[in-house]
């Protein structure tokens, strides 16, 4: 009891603490727009930063045009918030809003402001809650007298608005407990300590370290150490609970007390859902991307008979949490039904890291669930049936049949794309630049359904996703495909209740389908953009690309009774073929693309070989750990994956280093707000390789400016000093130059460096950007620009390209736009 009492005045104490903070919500500011366009790829434009950057931005008044040049056409108009403390009538998309602070001293305040893409305070960038979920609070630092906030809004700012308010609290570190990552608990199920994550916000100027966080539940205490949170940041950390105590009921409570040697720092509570093994039910991990806490959800399967159920992987659309796609679902008796988060409920769209979380998520269900191996199945509605068109494309050989509701092919289609860079490409750099989003081109990839039963699901009354995307795959399957199946919901809107998922023929059209066993394949046609995403189909992976990041692909037959493999490839460097349907000592005849004959002895059963593509094809060896391949193929976004760090620089002049170190807290930022994650942030002399070994890095700085530069990228031909950078034989100067670049760590054989960094402030800040993080966004292994690129747009990017397989440069795989 008395332990109890302890645990319920710490939370008192902290309930009071939060209804006494001080709070300043804006009311007043001015309105100024259009003066950006960002969009998913690399490429941006934003007038109003750019003067910033160049100190060039006029302090805003009501009436005055906003700065120079395209901007003295854009004048501050004055806007005043509503009742409900929300800025709406009279703001403009694609602008700014300018609010302004007068602060008695030097503090620190935490920004809560909903419906805006990122806000300037004093300069520093600082993501924002474009999605206006309410739980985002960031730290930052006020001067004494006034300080200024440039709030970007966003095309949808005219009916979703922005609120702002500055809250000044009465303790340096809180928990946050407004958007946890919690499982559910069944009795007599849930037995084990599992995983729960909450917010920890660190406003202090100094790191907290040696922090733990003490759950209790029913009884049971865990204690978890909480990982290093600099300063002027949040965290949100994993926390271990014991659940074995645990009775039936609808809800229980975990209190959590946040401790540093014995001391309370903060204490809060968060309620868990208790169900009955027949119930939907959320299950926590930890994920290997970035070793956060992630869940996923499943409906159970329902009378289960000791056969190994059927799997039905289920991809939730925009705004849908994953556990209320589980409930959609009535259990199956034959299956389980499974839903990955996507990272959040917009996430990335099921690609890039959502492509990751399904595949994470995927793994553990094969694993804790045995399904029949025959028997795997793809579901999705919305953005989820556009993930469930990406993901049947992208990896055909894991889905028997497909089944997409309500959902686009594309993201380009379906007008999520919102770029500077046409279609089409309109010049060589562009079409490097639309390059890189290859692998997220589904109507290309088409091809890859054709083994696959698919299963169309449409209302014909859909105002959200038009049924015309629906009829358009129709036609584009009817030109191949022998085996799919096209429903129209009479009257049916985008979501016409649980049946627009749930829908007894879709599992009766599964029940019909099957995965064949290799053995049985004697054909495939396989298409992918990047094999380090997808490489193989059946008993053929390509395991590297001769032009990277343009289409490959593989239509092969082979011939047991023949002993021949034949076929046609393009753009295939490098060819695995696994022989398992051949003998020990049969000879067989390897005949692509028309050229020699290669014949192989099998020595081995299920034995591999290797085909290297040259002027003719011959026998070759798996690529070297050193080489682009499956397991390393690059592109920028790469690196941020094996539980990345980000490495900030500290030995540069004051103002490089407040660049970098503002610069990875406004990525980390972004992450959690985008992917539900965390990340280690820390310094250039506390970076230490073997400490972070086989870990994905992403550097911020220069070789001036980062100690850890020389370690990671020494053998880089791209090289970033201030004032100056040097592309193979290329060599540009000025402090206006920035780039981003990707590079294998020399000390890892999987992992990655990815490279923010300029010549000087100007191009670093021109870097500030983080577009990498839009789903579906498109970047190449690097991109060199001067900070112009935010006015003139393509003009402003000098040099961008691909590296080859051996990491070099490439005249034939780069594109240099501007003769200097």
């Amino acid at each position: 009891m008395k332990k109890q009492g302890i645990w319920l005045m710490a939370l008192l104490c902290w309930t009071l603490q939060v209804r006494a903070q001080q709070r300043h919500p804006f009311t007043q500011g001015l309105v100024a727009g259009p003066c950006h366009q960002y969009g998913r790829e690399a490429l941006y434009t934003d007038q109003l930063a750019y003067q910033m950057i160049q100190k060039g931005l006029p302090k805003p008044v009501s009436g005055q045009p906003v700065g120079k040049d395209e901007l003295s056409k854009v004048n501050w108009t004055p806007v005043t918030a509503n009742g409900n403390g929300q800025f709406r009538e009279g703001m403009l998309a694609n602008g700014y809003l300018y609010l302004t602070y007068q602060s008695p001293s030097e503090q620190v305040a935490l920004l809560h402001a909903t419906g805006h893409s990122m806000a300037y305070v004093n300069g520093v960038p600082h993501f924002g809650d474009p999605y206006a979920s309410g739980w985002q609070y960031v730290p930052v630092r006020l001067r004494k007298g006034e300080n200024e906030l440039y709030v970007r809004t966003a095309a949808s700012v005219r009916y979703q608005g922005i609120k702002a308010e500055l809250i000044f609290p009465d303790k340096p570190v809180a928990l946050n407990v407004e958007d946890p990552t919690l499982p559910s608990i069944v009795p007599g199920q849930t037995i084990e300590p599992t995983w729960g994550a909450v917010v920890v916000i660190n406003a202090s100027a100094k790191p907290l370290t040696n922090v733990q966080i003490r759950s209790q539940l029913a009884g049971k205490t865990l204690v978890t150490d909480v990982p290093a949170i600099p300063a002027l940041t949040t965290r949100k950390v994993g926390f271990r609970l014991d659940p074995s105590a645990v009775q039936l009921a609808e809800k229980v409570s975990v209190q959590l007390q946040l401790m540093q040697a014995g001391k309370l720092l903060d204490a809060s509570e968060v309620s868990l859902s208790v169900g009955k093994p027949e119930q939907q039910y959320s299950q926590t991990f930890v994920s290997n991307i970035d070793g956060s806490v992630q869940y996923f959800s499943v409906a159970p399967q329902r009378n289960v008979d000791g056969k190994a159920p059927a799997l039905f992987l289920s991809v939730h659309g925009a705004g849908v949490e994953a556990i209320n796609q589980a409930r959609a679902y009535k259990p199956k008796d034959w299956g389980v039904v499974v839903t990955p988060t996507n990272r959040r409920p917009r996430g990335f769209n099921w690609e890039d890291w959502g492509r990751l979380d399904a595949l994470e998520v995927f793994g553990l269900a094969k694993k804790q669930f045995a399904p029949d191996p025959d028997r795997i199945y793809l579901t999705g509605h919305s953005m989820g049936g556009h993930g469930t068109w990406y993901l049947g494309a992208t990896f055909p050989g894991n889905w028997a049949a497909i089944a997409p509701c309500a959902g686009y092919p594309s993201l380009a289609a379906y007008g999520s794309h919102d770029g500077k860079i046409p279609e089409t490409g309109g010049t060589d750099m562009e079409r490097l630049l639309l390059r890189a989003s290859n692998p997220s081109n589904v109507l290309a990839l088409a091809s890859n359904y054709k083994p696959l039963g698919v299963y169309i699901l449409h209302g014909d009354a859909d105002r959200t996703v038009s049924v015309e995307y629906a009829r358009q795959m129709r036609q584009l399957l009817g030109t191949f495909h022998p085996d799919f199946t096209h429903y129209e919901y009479p009257g049916g809107s985008h979501w016409y209740g649980d049946h627009s998922v749930d829908w007894q023929p879709i599992f009766d059209y599964f029940r019909w389908h099957k995965i064949p066993r290799d053995s049985a394949v004697s054909t495939i046609d396989f298409k992918t953009a990047n094999p380090a995403i997808s490489a193989s189909m059946r008993w053929a992976t390509i395991e590297q690309q001769q032009h990277p990041l343009q289409f490959s692909r593989v239509q092969l037959t082979r011939s047991k009774a023949g002993r021949t493999i034949t076929g046609r490839t393009e753009n295939v460097g490098n060819l695995a073929l696994e022989l398992s349907d051949f003998a020990p000592g049969e000879t067989i005849s390897i005949t692509l693309d028309s050229l020699n004959a290669v014949r192989y002895a099998v020595k081995a059963p299920s034995e591999v070989v290797y085909l290297k593509r040259g002027a003719q094809w011959e026998i070759g060896a798996k690529p070297a750990p050193a080489q682009k391949g499956k397991h390393r193929n690059g592109t920028f976004k790469e690196p941020f994956n094996n539980r990345m760090v980000f490495v900030y620089a500290t030995s540069g002049t004051a103002d490089e280093n407040s660049w970098a170190e503002n610069k990875a807290r406004y990525d980390a930022e972004t992450w959690y707000y985008r992917g539900n994650g965390a990340v280690d942030i820390v310094s250039d002399k506390a970076f230490d390789p073997k400490k972070y070994a086989d870990r994905g890095v992403v550097l911020y700085g220069n070789a001036t400016t980062n100690r850890a530069w020389n370690s990671l990228l020494a053998t880089c031909p791209i090289q970033v000093r201030r004032g100056e950078v040097v592309v193979g034989n290329e060599r540009h100067s000025g402090n206006d130059l920035g780039a981003y670049f990707v590079w294998p760590r020399p000390d890892s054989q999987t992992a990655s460096v990815a490279v923010i960094t300029g010549t000087g402030v100007s191009g670093m800040k021109a870097a500030d950007a983080n577009q990498y993080f839009a789903g579906g966004s498109g970047f190449p292994d690097f991109m060199l620009f001067r900070t112009d690129m935010l006015t003139k747009g393509i003009t402003g990017v000098l040099t961008a390209g691909f590296f080859d397989n051996n990491w070099s440069l490439s005249n034939q795989e780069s594109v240099r736009n501007v003769l200097e």
